[in-house]
């Protein structure tokens, strides 16, 4: 049996948990959430990185769907029930490929059943436009992530990105993340500051998680993970499911994105635009300046990195699909998952090790952000803090 061979053999029992896939707002950037123009229980390969045969042949067996919205729209909350109901409407679409999943017991059954688990994770804390009730009601229509930041501070933490303000969390910040442990939402720490991820990691006592993140030690970008947090995971119970970004995991490529995000910006365009035109530009740019490339070999550098810091049990994937305009050789769309493993499988990781990697560390995080919720809901009403009352 071949690498490849017993990587697909491994996913057929223990498939894929992908933390992060920005599908919802491919759609509505495209055609505006018009799933008969793009119908992913066809070939959709001209226009997306993801549609229902890759994922089959990719070995995905659950899918935290990213209901992200950009941190500069004026109208955050609505636009993020907008991404709510594509979603759900995706899996009322296609119920019998896709099922609805807020437990970790339904990745369960969705696995048994042959169903793609369908979770959801809003990615941004402005998302929630500073109100716990909006976070409540995120919860109560499905998501089951919280990123506190995406590219842009929020008022109560610091992004990666972005001019550091609030040094980490604020007050109100550790009472969104106390909330959300109460409620069993998972604490994302992707596009965070770092001392974003260590206030969360001192104030969750829930396993927190990073839905798409690498390994700052691999490649210095401010969007990965440093070793001492990495470190800090196994005491937290948490998990870092490692992206394919090239400009996140490649170190040539982090320079080279830092001029074509100049070069998108010189022509008008956000720097994170795929719609046609703005890919456009990309090519041009391209043409000039030759891309560098990331391969499966570049992300399985850092995963053996992360699991000598972090350890097998605190080890995830999640791709960014359609949530990126590049993707690394042999990792070109959603059905690439299986190269990753037969390279693991090839650098001497063992059946039991990526059975964790790919299905049972994310089933047992959520599982125990449920069971945390539990214990807190017991004795912690909802709590009616506001930004105003905690920050002045």
């Amino acid at each position: 049996m071949t690498f490849l061979e017993e990587a697909r053999d491994l996913l057929r029992e223990f498939p894929v948990v992908d933390g992060h896939n920005d599908l919802p707002w491919a759609l509505r950037e495209q055609v505006g959430y018009d799933l008969d123009a793009r119908d992913i229980a066809t070939s959709q390969n001209a226009h997306l990185h993801t549609d229902l045969p890759r994922l089959r042949a990719g070995g995905v067996g659950a899918q935290y769907w990213s209901v992200y919205v950009r941190s500069d729209l004026p109208d955050a909350v609505p636009a993020t029930l907008e991404q709510i109901d594509c979603v759900r409407r995706l899996i009322e679409r296609y119920p019998d490929r896709l099922a609805p999943a807020l437990t970790a017991a339904d990745m369960e059954a969705a696995r048994a059943q042959g169903r793609i688990a369908s979770l959801m994770g809003a990615e941004g804390g402005h998302s929630i436009a500073n109100s716990l009730g909006t976070l409540r009601s995120l919860y109560t229509l499905g998501v089951r992530y919280l990123t506190l930041t995406h590219n842009d501070n929020v008022d109560w933490a610091d992004s990666a990105t972005d001019e550091p303000k609030a040094g980490g969390l604020t007050a109100f910040g550790r009472e969104v993340v106390r909330e959300m442990n109460r409620l069993g939402m998972l604490v994302d720490l992707s596009h965070v500051a770092a001392t974003t991820m260590r206030d969360a990691l001192d104030t969750s006592s829930a396993p927190v998680i990073f839905s798409h993140s690498s390994a700052r030690a691999v490649c210095d970008h401010p969007r990965n993970i440093p070793d001492d947090v990495l470190e800090r995971l196994p005491a937290n119970g948490g998990m870092a499911m490692v992206t394919f970004v090239p400009k996140f995991v490649l170190q040539a490529a982090v320079d080279w994105t830092a001029a074509a995000d100049e070069n998108m910006r010189a022509h008008g365009f956000h720097h994170l635009d795929t719609t046609p035109e703005a890919m456009k530009v990309h090519r041009v740019f391209e043409e000039t300046n030759p891309r560098p490339v990331a391969t499966v070999a570049t992300v399985a550098d850092h995963l053996d990195h992360m699991r000598e810091v972090a350890g097998i049990d605190h080890l995830g994937i999640g791709g960014d699909y359609d949530g990126t305009a590049f993707t690394p050789d042999g990792l070109n769309d959603v059905s690439g998952y299986p190269n990753l493993i037969a390279e693991l499988l090839r650098r001497g990781w063992s059946r039991p090790d990526l059975a964790k990697l790919t299905w049972q560390n994310a089933v047992r995080v959520l599982g125990a952000a449920e069971d945390e919720a539990r214990d807190l809901q017991a004795t912690r009403a909802p709590s009616t803090a506001t930004l105003q009352s905690l920050d002045g």
